[in-house]
This record gives structure tokens, sequence and C-alpha cells, in this order.
């Protein structure tokens, strides 16, 4: 595992003055301004002329945003624009003492300015490569000191994401290491330390969950924009994965993840068929104006419709009278289903077990509403309204009038097909029959019924009230008319409806428990460590939460049951439970709620 170097180790001394920078493209031209802004001088090469002056002018361009934003002065931007110097020739970087390539993601390009920069730059300056998937190791071969050369991966755009992958290979030296750590806070960045196996951190993780994505939408098993939404409703992702390929540029992402595969082997990463014949058509995204998505121009990022895109005649439409709501079980979920459509003006009557699980539910939306009242959101009125429309029982027999029944019970197949059967002889002909499952098959609880057509999965996510995201889930003999109905009513309750096929992690749990699974057999690989695996994924990717800070908050037990259920259904071996996910579980270390996970909460 990576760990910061010991406190007890002589800080770095070295002073960097001159910085080179080859390359000066997007990326090479927001690394550029990253070191002017902090006083450093700093060299740009480019290959020709034509190639400088677009260099300049992405440095302008991005200077001048930062004006017009009032991020700084006219006078500044001068400034920082006169500490860059302009060339063609490498032979200007002389008296650089540290060089950052940020050229085409070639490997023979790369090697030929390193091998050219051995001969140009004197013995002691550190030499770097941004690469976001090519092999440190390779490129430093072709320096007579392998030793000084390193890894510095950017994220783009560089003036703005904090995160610095920092590359070491087997011979990179640890004052190397230490200096080049040292810098990079100067930056005013956080860099994170990884050993150089393609993808590094970000990318390994990132590009294993953005191709299951694309094998998704390639085996049609659910839209584009039902993939992107559950995503960015469920997940809470700023970008669903196939808009986020349009922008990364769907070449980018397939030479990546080609090169991901050469190295490790893992099936998870060979690109999948789509992406290639998406290349080779020149469907690369925003940058071509056409990839998963259809754009009004290249580079632009506004969407136009395309023959793929829902029309507005397609809306969802009750098919169904749905007047009476029932909801069968009194936790967490449960209560939050029943607060949300009484909120919609529906009428519901809750199950549960004794009055005292009741009273519970009542006691649960009362407190939300109290809280939203102190914050000037509701008011007395409304929440009274609401909870008269809020009735108990203790009877399942007192569904028999129930237009849809929502089960929210107990994760287990067992107890809910019991309870299936008895929905089935109790309820009204016609009457929808819809499960909260995040996990089992929605079949097993319908084969069990006289009408597995009225069969369905709604599965909110936790907190119900709060979360946007229903995943619409039809089994193999759910009617159509019964899907649009529970898509219609999803809406009506201010809800995000996703539609998918009855299929094991439905369509958030398959792409996300895959990318925790794979983050946990990083960390248990001793690749990198927690802290800098869950840095890399909030700042280099902009996800709301690293992976280890959401499997605590989730449980690692909750986690591996769906893990394995992946991997049951999918016999994908890259789907197979880490080990070590496995031994905290059988450990008791589960997470947040026992205090002890992937990090220790006693003292917190």
């Amino acid at each position: 595992m990576t760990t910061a170097a010991p406190e007890s180790a002589p800080r770095p001394t070295r002073t960097f003055t001159t910085i080179g920078v080859v390359g000066l493209g997007t990326m090479g031209a927001g690394i550029a301004e990253v070191f002017a802004r902090k006083g450093f001088a700093v060299v740009g090469v480019e290959v020709n002329d034509d190639a400088l002056a677009r260099g300049r002018q992405h440095l302008e361009h991005s200077t001048a945003r930062a004006v017009k934003r009032e991020k700084m002065t006219q006078a500044e931007q001068s400034e920082l624009l006169g500490r860059i110097t302009f060339t063609t020739s490498l032979k200007d970087l002389t008296d650089a003492d540290f060089v950052v390539e940020a050229v085409v993601e070639s490997l023979e390009v790369k090697m030929a300015i390193f091998r050219d920069l051995d001969a140009i730059v004197s013995p002691e300056a550190i030499l770097a490569t941004n690469t976001s998937s090519l092999s440190v190791t390779e490129i430093s071969t072709a320096n007579s000191r392998p030793g000084r050369v390193i890894g510095v991966h950017f994220f783009n755009p560089a003036p703005v994401q904090n995160l610095v992958e920092v590359i070491k290979t087997v011979v990179t030296e640890q004052a190397v290491l230490d200096e080049v750590r040292v810098l990079v806070e100067k930056l005013g960045k956080n860099p994170v330390v990884c050993g150089d196996k393609a993808g590094f951190i970000a990318n390994t993780l990132l590009f294993g969950y953005l191709n299951h994505a694309v094998s998704m939408y390639e085996g049609k098993y659910a839209s584009r924009e039902d993939i992107d939404a559950a995503m960015r409703f469920g997940c809470g992702y700023p970008m669903g994965p196939l808009s986020l390929l349009d922008l990364i540029g769907l070449d980018t992402a397939y030479e990546i993840l080609e090169t991901m595969y050469r190295q490790g082997r893992d099936r998870l990463h060979a690109p999948s068929p789509i992406l290639k014949q998406m290349v080779t058509a020149g469907m690369l995204g925003r940058k071509t104006g056409r990839g998963f998505y259809t754009y009004e121009a290249p580079d632009s990022p506004v969407v136009v419709a395309d023959h793929e895109t829902p029309s507005a005649d397609e809306k969802p439409q009750f098919r169904h009278d749905i007047k009476l709501v029932g909801v069968v079980g009194t936790g967490t979920m449960a209560s939050g289903i029943v607060e949300v459509f009484a909120k919609s003006g529906y009428d519901v009557l809750v199950v549960g077990r004794g009055q005292d699980k009741i009273d519970g539910v009542v006691a649960a939306i009362t407190k939300n509403f109290d809280k939203q009242i102190q914050r000037g959101k509701a008011t007395e009125e409304a929440k009274a309204e609401v909870l008269a429309r809020v009735t108990g029982t203790t009877s399942l027999d007192d569904l028999k009038d129930v237009d849809i029944v929502v089960e929210a019970i107990a994760e287990d197949l067992a107890i809910k097909t019991t309870l299936f059967e008895n929905l089935d002889d109790i309820c009204k002909p016609g009457a929808i029959l819809a499960t909260t499952t995040s996990s089992l098959p929605i079949i097993a609880c319908a084969k069990v019924t006289k009408r597995p057509q009225d069969v369905i999965g709604m599965h909110f996510f936790n907190p119900a009230p709060v979360m946007k995201l229903v995943e619409v889930v039809s089994t193999v003999s759910t009617n159509d008319d019964v899907t649009e109905t529970v898509r219609a009513l999803c809406a009506k309750v201010g809800k995000v409806a996703v539609t998918c096929a009855d299929r094991a992690g439905f369509i958030v749990n398959a792409l996300l428990f895959p990318y925790l699974n794979d983050a946990v057999r990083m960390l248990d690989a001793h690749y990198a460590s927690a802290d800098d695996i869950d840095l890399a994924m909030k700042q280099g990717c902009a996800l709301p939460m690293g992976p280890f800070e959401l499997l605590d908050v989730v449980g690692n037990d909750v986690s591996l049951a769906i893990q394995r259920e992946l991997y049951l259904e999918f016999r994908e071996p890259g789907f197979a439970p880490s080990p070590l996910l496995e031994h905290l579980v059988t450990a008791g270390y589960l997470g947040r709620k026992t205090k002890r996970g992937f990090r220790d909460y006693s003292q917190r």
C-alpha cells in the first residue's frame, strides 16, 4: 500500500526555477499555465510554428476566461504569459530543471522525445511524462538515467483539477519521487503516488466502469438516456458514463482501454466491440459532433435529437387506474416510499407486523416534516394533509382494494416469495404487485403468483424522499401496460424512472459494485492507499465519494452480498468478490454501522 514518505525523512531541498513543457495542446498548455501561475519560468515547446501558435492561443483564451470571471487581473494575465517562452526547439530546454512531456499518446513519439532530451538537459534535471495510460517504465528506457524519469499525470483541465497522479517506476530514485511530490504540492495540487500500471488509479477504475456501461448499451439492456440518468440520479455522478465518453473522446477511450488490456489482460478492460466500430466510423464524441449522442456541431456540448431520442409522444401514460397505494414494510425504505406517495396526493395503506411498527412509520414522516418546517420548506397544514392520507394496518388482507402494492421488506427471497403468494390471493385482479428489491430476481416473485404479468420491480434509492431515481424492472412476463403505468406513476410522484430488464444489479448496482470491487482489489494488491484511491476518484473524476468512503456507508456485508449475486449471474471472473472484502465481513468490519470498515470510526 502506498504511503507518504516517513516524517523523519529529510524534506527535499532542490529548488526548481525553469520548467519545460513539451507539447502545448489542451493538456500541455494547461500544465504550462499551472506552473506560470505559481511564478515559474516556463519554456513551452511545440513541433512547428502552427502548433506553437495554437498553444499560445490555448493559453491566451484560458487566461482571458480567468480575467472575465475575475479570477485574475489583466496585469496578472500579462505577467503570467510573460513568464512563458514559446519555441519549436527542444534545445531551448538546456537550463530546465524539470521537463514535462505532454504530447500525443504514442510510445514511439514519447520515447523519441526522452531520447533527445537526454542529450540536452543537465544530468540532474528531472524528466516527467503526463501519459494517462502508457508504461512510464518503457518511456524511461529511452533515457540514459531512467531513475530520474517519473510520471506526473495531470487531469483536464489542468488549471482547475487539483489531482495529480505521481507514478514511480521500479527504478525511479526516491529523491526524485520526494522532490516531485513537494513540487506538485507547491503548485497547489494534491499528489497521489502509485506504481507504473496501465491506467494508474483513476483511469483503471474509471474506464472499467465506462467500458461496462458501453457493453450494457451495446447489448440493448437499457437505452443510453436511461444508463446515463441512472448513474446521475442514483449515484450523484456529475455525468452519465456515455455522455462522459463523448466528452473524453471515443478514440482516446479506446486507446486507453486497449493499452490497459494489453498490459493487464483483464477482460473487463477489453474495449467493447462497438467502441472500435464507432471510432472507425469517425464517431468520436463531442469533438466530431457525433458519438453516443448527436451534437449540434463539432466541439459543441449541446445535444440534439436523433433517431434514438425518445419523442414527446412516447411519454408514459397510465394504462391502469392508480388511486390507492399499498406499502408492505415499516423500515427506513418503506417509510420513505409511504412519504413519497402521500406527499404526491395518494392515499396509502401501510402494512406492518405490529402497531408499534406502523407508529414508527408515522413518526419518521412526522420527523422529516418537522425538520422541513423548521427550515421553512413545509407547513403544519401540509404535514397534516399528508399524514391524513396514511392509514396503517397489521393485516395483509386489508390490501384487497389497492391498485398497486409496493413490497419493501427484508432482502430474503424466501420471505418475499411467501409474501407474493399471499398478495396474489388477496389483491384484486389487475392490481400491480411491485418489489423494491435491489438484487434479487423479480421473476422468482412473479412465478409464485397466478398473475406474473402484473409483477414488476420498483427499485427506489435511499433515502426515498430525497433520491430522484427509480429503476423500473420488467421481467420476461411483465405486461407492457404495467411497465408504462409504473413509469407514469414515477413521473407523477416526482421521480426519474429508468427502464431495464430483470438482471442482477439492474443498471446502477451492475455498474457501481464491480467498480467498488476493482478498488478493493487495487487496495488488496498494495498498489495505492485507500486515502489516495478515494482522493483520486473524488478529485480526478469528480465523484461525490471515494470508493472506500462509499463502501463503509453502504456496508461491506451489503456490498459483498450484491457482488456475490453479480458474480453468480454473470460468471465474470472480474466480478468475483475481492478476498479483502470477504475477510473484512468475516471479521465483522462492516463499515460505519460497526464503527470499523476500511477505516476506523471508533474515535469519530
